[in-house]
């Protein structure tokens, strides 16, 4: 036995005893070798990527934890993840081996008679969470087929030939999206992570695995092809019945829009397909719609005869439009930007400075198509940003570069992970959610991120290189500003649970006082002692060791003692006791000595006559800063503007019906208080509140302290109309705006209403 072979090159220990090395002829062997080798060689980072965004997300999921519960359970799927990533990728590899292991052995899996099991004894109920499981590996694996339909063609008809079998497909293709699933799952059950945590492992893996196969398959086609395996092997190309379109004419339009009414409701990227092979064409369908409804408006259409612009005179165009609008006004700049006027300027820029009577040059359909999607997309997104927010300007400012690179490539319709889309996606949600439209000074590092991000997106040439870097430059930037916030967010929040625990230890300590005043009440020094300083210790020694601790005990015991409820034995260890209590709450020596001296008298004579008065200690006492006061009196930093509710407004029964709701809120929910004098919105995040009083805690988006309020006030603003709760969107703004998109494509023309270019109505 080798016990130093690379498991990657092993084929051993084969079903029915058969050798690896032995089961097939040694060229087909050597191949099935190198194959496996170089799936699990191109795996690897796939998955190590996989993993890591599999975790952050985990992470996010826990910031955003609608109870203790549920973020604990985040926390601990995260330290698993952690923990076993490596155990993971060896038990994934492990899987991906056997699988090549048993490549040929389909039909030979033991039925229920040969093994001897009475299928009547082995009913039983499926189990809802492996249905989900199997429900999602089985969508997982179509998907993965449908979009490497043709590289798993030639994949299947080689492997195929080299054992001498059918062409492999499906399940029995031990490469394929099928297969992987499957491994994923099996390798995840080693971390035991929830069912709901398991489903989002097989999301990343379908979009960091599965997605990024084409790579692989190609290169191992291309090793096989290399050595003599069907090299002349093509997939067919199934035909595509959206080709045979005619948008200008309105008898066709009707037609030609029906492949895409299945996916019209989809965000782009994420489409539904035809059917099995059938590649997805989101821009297709997009364009299909778009032809239905200017088929719907004038059954004639149809541009004017001309050259069809070439590439470069398209960009060309596009950079002379946008140094153009770069020096107009901003209500110009965007009516110019509309989807209205946006082609109009580019046949301007296109036949600029050309004679009357040249031919003119025109956008092709596709192009024409193209300028007025991301047009409309762009009119849509703005629909979703805040008003007042420094969005707008740049949504403008990014619109026409990234109308260069949708030209370009028209993988930014086809494919959700585009860097110009998730460019597009997180700066305008970065400067939606981040910056108010103020010019406070914390808002101007980013804003002149995200204004340099966009200069520099408008000056160089478009590219997927390019978008990519800012891609990475804006997410490294919004990653500290977001490790600050959270660190800021963490102290504000463990300061008002340090003043709840503190104001229940008063509480408590004020209930034991007041029990033992109506049995011995104490008067003049003594009483202004137990009210404004020791009530305090009792307090801070009840928060540091507990209500049943001996430390807390004693101090009760010294209460009695100085109430005459309990005999004094020795009165200078009391007077040294009281003093030392007197100074944890931050007496100074000095005044405590004199205090308890006074109180006990336990000192030398000469000191004693030296002493203040019991009057003058007194009027001392009660000026002293009580515990935590301190902290109290902090003026909260940008506070919405809000009066205080009094108690017995908590009496309407719709405001104690939200606060009851409030209550059943998660951390981490939003509201948005409008001050009335100026309209300014302003949106803090409810970052703690306590359930026993109700107090809670709103920051802002950096972690700033807006205001300590009570949940009855915050149900008195809801209810009076000067706040209101922003419900969670489970979606991007970006995916909004392409989901909107696709339903104002399928409205009637008469019906849909576009959004006036100087109105952007608040989300």
């Amino acid at each position: 036995m080798d016990v130093g072979h690379d498991r990657r090159q092993s084929f051993a220990s084969q079903p029915g005893g058969r050798a690896g090395n032995a089961r097939w002829p040694a060229r087909a062997q050597r191949l099935l070798e190198a194959s496996c080798h170089l799936c699990m060689e191109g795996l690897q980072e796939p998955l190590r990527r996989c993993l890591s965004e599999f975790e952050k997300q985990l992470f996010a999921l826990a910031e955003r934890a609608h109870h203790g519960g549920e973020q604990q359970n985040c926390f601990a799927s995260r330290q698993r993840v952690l923990q076993g990533r490596t155990a993971f990728v060896q038990r994934f590899m492990e899987r991906l081996g056997s699988a090549f292991d048993e490549i040929g052995n389909v039909g030979t899996a033991p039925t229920a008679a040969a093994t001897g099991v009475n299928p009547r004894q082995t009913l039983a109920l499926i189990d809802p969470a492996e249905q989900e499981v199997s429900m999602t590996l089985e969508q997982l694996g179509a998907r993965g087929e449908v979009r490497h339909s043709s590289a798993l063609y030639e994949l299947g008809h080689r492997l195929a030939v080299l054992i001498g079998a059918p062409p492999l497909e499906s399940q029995v293709l031990p490469l394929g999206p099928h297969a992987l699933a499957q491994a994923c799952s099996e390798a995840g059950t080693e971390l035991e992570l929830p069912l709901k945590h398991q489903l989002l492992l097989l999301q990343h893996f379908d979009q960091w695995v599965i997605q990024a196969l084409a790579p692989l398959y190609d290169t191992i086609n291309t090793h096989l092809q290399g050595d003599g395996i069907l090299p002349q092997l093509r997939s067919i190309p199934i035909p595509r019945h959206l080709g045979k379109r005619a948008r200008p004419v309105a008898g066709r339009a009707e037609a030609a829009s029906e492949p895409a009414t299945g996916s019209a409701s989809t965000v782009p990227g994420t489409a539904a397909v035809g059917g099995p092979g059938a590649p997805i064409e989101v821009l297709e369908s997009l364009r299909d719609l778009l032809a239905r409804q200017r088929a719907s408006q004038s059954g004639l259409g149809g541009q004017p005869a001309g050259r069809a612009a070439s590439e470069q005179e398209l960009q060309s165009a596009l950079g002379a439009l946008q140094q153009h609008l770069a020096q107009v006004t901003d209500q110009a700049g965007r009516e110019l930007r509309s989807a209205a006027r946006l082609r109009e300027e580019l046949l301007a820029q296109l036949n600029f400075g050309k004679p009357g009577d040249a031919p003119r040059t025109q956008l092709s359909d596709e192009q024409g198509d193209k300028v007025e999607l991301v047009a409309r997309l762009f009119e849509q997104l703005g629909q979703q940003l805040q008003q007042g927010s420094n969005a707008h300007q740049l949504l403008g400012d990014l619109q026409l570069p990234v109308l260069r690179m949708a030209v370009t490539d028209r993988g930014f319709f086809e494919q959700r992970e585009h860097p110009a889309r998730r460019l597009l996606d997180t700066v305008t949600a970065a400067a939606n959610d981040w910056l108010d439209g103020s010019d406070d000074e914390s808002n101007r590092p980013l804003a002149t991120k995200l204004e340099q991000l966009v200069a520099r997106a408008s000056r160089e040439p478009p590219s997927a290189g390019l978008y990519t870097t800012l891609l990475a430059d804006i997410e490294h930037h919004l990653a500290l500003l977001t490790r600050k916030a959270q660190a800021a967010e963490r102290r504000h929040v463990e300061a008002a649970q340090g003043r709840e625990r503190l104001d229940q230890a008063r509480h408590r300590a004020g209930e034991l006082m007041a029990e033992r005043f109506a049995q011995s009440p104490p008067r003049g020094l003594l009483r202004a002692l137990l009210d404004r300083a020791w009530s305090d210790v009792l307090a801070l020694t009840l928060l540091r060791h507990g209500e049943e601790s001996e430390a807390f005990r004693a101090q009760l015991a010294i209460t009695d003692q100085l109430l005459g409820r309990l005999p004094t034995g020795d009165r200078l260890q009391l007077q040294v006791e009281v003093e030392s209590g007197l100074q944890q709450i931050g007496m100074h020596a000095e005044e405590a000595v004199q205090v308890a001296q006074r109180l006990l008298g336990a000192g030398k004579p000469d000191p004693v006559a030296e002493l203040p008065s019991a009057t003058d200690l007194a009027l001392r006492l009660k000026q002293h800063q009580r515990l935590g006061e301190q902290q109290a009196g902090h003026e909260p930093v940008a506070a919405p503007a809000s009066a205080v509710v009094p108690a017995a407004a908590a009496a309407d029964p719709r405001e104690q019906r939200i606060e009851q709701h409030l209550r059943e809120l998660p951390f981490g929910s939003w509201f948005e208080f409008v001050d009335p004098h100026t309209g300014q919105i302003a949106r803090r995040k409810l970052a703690w509140y306590s359930p026993m009083s109700g107090r809670c805690l709103l920051v802002s988006r950096r972690g700033q302290r807006g205001e300590e309020i009570s949940l009855a006030q915050l149900a008195h603003e809801i209810a009076s109309g000067r706040a209101c709760e922003v419900p969670a969107q489970p979606e991007s703004l970006l995916d909004r705006a392409w989901r909107n998109l696709t339903g104002s494509l399928r409205q009637p023309v008469a019906t849909r209403r576009p959004p006036a270019p100087t109105e952007l109505p608040r989300r």
